[in-house]
């Protein structure tokens, strides 16, 4: 049986290499990353997770679940569905300000890397994007019912063109290291939601 202390080791290791692992991916991610890191000994680290394999899932988890408390906060402050919607490009236009986006978007560092290498984190890639894929629909179904989102809108289209704008445009910012495309990107998808409205 695991206890608090073994627990509380576990976060700590998880949340000091979430950014480590988001920057240099999980190739790039040594053991002696994750002990500068967290200051723990490999024995330690070892202690508590069977390899980095563990580490890399439980970090994964950590970064997308950062960044779906941040959306889901900012969606629920209004009731208004193209507001709610909206919450999408101001974020990622101000990415900037939020430190567990920096590093840049976690499933797309993740999706990027894990593609054919690392079946177990494709995977959680694959959940994470069918979640945001979700929401997004779900978001856009309950505007057209609140008569707030135009009736013949189609929830699954917006939903994988957002996701697609958002994260081609992060790529774009992250590669050439400034936000210009992701700046037009962001503003052309608000203007794609705006034009939603009923």
């Amino acid at each position: 049986m695991k206890t608090q202390k073994s627990e509380n080791t576990k976060q700590l290791i998880v949340e000091k290499t979430s950014t480590v692992f988001n920057v240099k991916g999980y190739a790039g991610t040594s053991i002696k990353d994750v002990m500068t890191a967290t200051g723990l000994s490999k024995g330690c680290i070892y202690g508590n997770f069977e390899n980095k394999d563990e580490i890399a899932l439980s970090v994964f988890d950590y970064n997308f679940g950062k960044v779906t408390q941040h959306m889901k906060e900012r969606i629920l402050a209004s009731k208004n569905s193209i507001e709610r919607l909206l919450v999408y490009p101001h974020t990622y236009k101000n990415y900037f300000r939020y430190p567990y986006l920096q590093a840049g978007c976690p499933i797309l560092n993740t999706a990027t890397e894990a593609d054919d290498t690392h079946p177990a984190l494709q995977k959680r890639v694959q959940k994470a994007l069918a979640f945001w894929k979700t929401s997004i629909e779900n978001q856009i179904k309950r505007g057209i019912d609140r008569n707030e989102i135009k009736a013949d809108t189609e929830p699954t289209e917006i939903a994988v063109v957002m996701i697609s704008m958002i994260e081609g445009a992060f790529m774009q910012a992250k590669v050439n290291k400034h936000m210009t495309e992701l700046n037009i990107a962001m503003s052309f998808l608000e203007r794609m939601i705006r034009n939603l409205k009923a």
